[in-house]
């Protein structure tokens, strides 16, 4: 009997797919690949399954899962740096473990984060003041409109705030959000031959560290604190607490214009009333203004645990993580993400996006 997704995702919901196949290194993967697109198929590539939500009646087509592993030094240059070519389907952490190990800096702040290498370019993914694509060099696809490998550089990838090319194809491809066009074999890293972390971007994590913002830390250090700051946020997998039954943070945090973040202002005083709290802000060089999805669940009236005793509820750590509570459906998780979404939206009239990939659903 072919597994169910559940099994293959960290939010433990979905139903089975047509058909499983395990792809072990990279030219079994672009085979795999090669076969779905000749029986003409629909696709799903699934590595770790930490970033997405798939529906209960699973998946009508082939899902190939990839188990690659390795990491291989290209190049140990005191002045280029280290260059690292890591297999799609190696674990992450285990990777940034390594890399602490081995006195290679730039991806500490990334402890903790669940899934495999290969899809880390395709969201971006970034926590505590670092994103991959600040030491990715080069990204190994197979570009299935070419029908070929193809290298992409990080100019290439079109990288942005939890965006790249690779997620865009995903929307141009098959116009499902779901069907990729490149499927991602291998990274490569430019990685630093340093014992010191990348200077602490993040204020809670440089305060937790007892650092200024700016200043270095040993690796060993910043890997520590960043995995108590993500424990505390029920951030880092634990099959024994629901808390991390999650695709950890269910929505990226709004970008608005300056403009908006100004209604956003005067609709929290309005909510809130004069002198309460105002929604965060993290300006960038572009004009626009980052703010924090999980202030304005919060504010927006959803406090940690919202939804229990229910089968999903929101984590009791953390108002950004939509969480399984143990025996809960896709339509009970998208049922309460739709609640929130609404609640933020009715409040303070900024539309909260998705992180995760849903799979056969909408929100």
């Amino acid at each position: 009997m072919t597994r169910s997704l559940a099994e293959l995702t960290t939010m433990r919901v979905g139903g089975p797919p047509r058909a499983l196949v395990e792809a072990a290194d990279a030219d079994a993967l672009v085979d795999a690949v090669r076969a779905v697109d000749a029986a003409g198929e629909p696709l799903l590539v699934v590595g770790g399954g930490s970033n997405l939500v798939v529906a209960d009646e699973g998946f009508p087509g082939t899902v190939v899962q990839v188990t690659s592993r390795g990491v291989r030094v290209e190049s140990d240059d005191l002045c280029g740096g280290v260059v690292i070519r890591v297999a799609a389907g190696e674990p992450w952490d285990d990777l940034v473990d390594l890399a602490v190990a081995e006195s290679w800096s730039g991806v500490e702040a990334l402890s903790g984060i669940p899934g495999s290498t290969g899809a880390t370019p395709v969201q971006n993914v970034g926590a505590y003041g670092q994103e991959v694509s600040q030491t990715i060099w080069q990204v190994r696809v197979y570009d299935r409109h070419e029908q070929r490998v193809r290298s992409l550089a990080n100019t290439d990838c079109d990288f942005s705030y939890r965006h790249s090319l690779l997620k865009e194809s995903m929307r141009t491809a098959g116009g499902d959000g779901v069907t990729p066009r490149y499927v991602v074999l291998e990274v490569a890293f430019q990685l630093r031959p340093t014992e010191m972390s990348q200077p602490i971007a993040y204020a809670d994590l440089a305060r937790g560290l007892g650092v200024q913002p700016g200043q270095r830390v040993p690796l060993t250090v910043a890997r520590e604190a960043v995995l108590e700051q993500r424990r505390r946020r029920g951030m880092v997998l634990d099959p024994h607490d629901h808390d991390t039954w999650s695709c950890g943070s269910f929505f990226t945090n709004p970008i608005l214009s300056a403009e908006d973040m100004a209604l956003l202002r005067e609709r929290a005083v309005h909510r809130l009333g004069p002198g309460g709290p105002l929604p965060p802000e993290f300006p960038s060089e572009d004009g626009t203004v980052k703010t924090s999805a999980a202030w304005l669940i919060d504010k927006a009236g959803f406090a940690k645990g919202h939804g229990l005793p229910g089968r999903a509820a929101l984590s009791t750590k953390h108002t950004l993580a939509v969480t399984n509570r143990g025996g809960a459906k896709a339509a009970d998780v998208l049922a309460l993400a739709r609640e929130l979404r609404d609640g933020v939206r009715d409040a303070f009239g900024v539309a909260l996006v998705n992180e995760p990939v849903l799979v056969g659903l909408e929100l």
